[in-house]
């Protein structure tokens, strides 16, 4: 089992970047598949990017395709969520996920591991 600690949340202004960061403990990351997902309040969890086991491959929803880029830094054993040109609507709680045996999925099912989340707030 991986433990992972999400930080790097915070208030920006819209059309401003954040960088979230994933910090792994118990498991080396490049033996996972990865996602990060947001909830608003009074929505349910979505998914926001995926990177697959070998690093070679990201899906992004709609919403933040062009804008979001997901990463990893093996030797710090952390995975990263660059956001730019951010907007109101991504204002939410980001969580980031492992998945031991996928390839990286949209899917939150898809997932057994799971942060405690950070707060993005984006103001206008």
């Amino acid at each position: 089992q991986v433990q992972l600690v999400e930080s790097g949340g915070g208030l920006v202004q819209a059309g401003g970047s954040l960088r979230l960061s994933c910090a792994a403990s118990g498991r080396i990351i490049r033996t996972y598949a990865w996602g990060w997902f947001r909830q608003a309040p009074g929505k349910e969890r979505e998914f926001v990017a995926a990177l697959s086991r070998t690093g070679s491959t990201t899906y992004y929803a709609d919403s933040v395709k062009g804008r979001f880029t997901i990463s990893r830094d093996n030797a710090k054993n952390t995975v990263y969520l660059q956001m730019n040109s951010l907007k109101r609507e991504d204002t939410a709680v980001y969580y980031c996920a492992a998945d031991r045996w996928g390839v990286g999925s949209s899917r939150l099912d898809s997932y057994e591991n799971w942060g405690q989340g950070t707060q993005v707030t984006v103001s206008s």
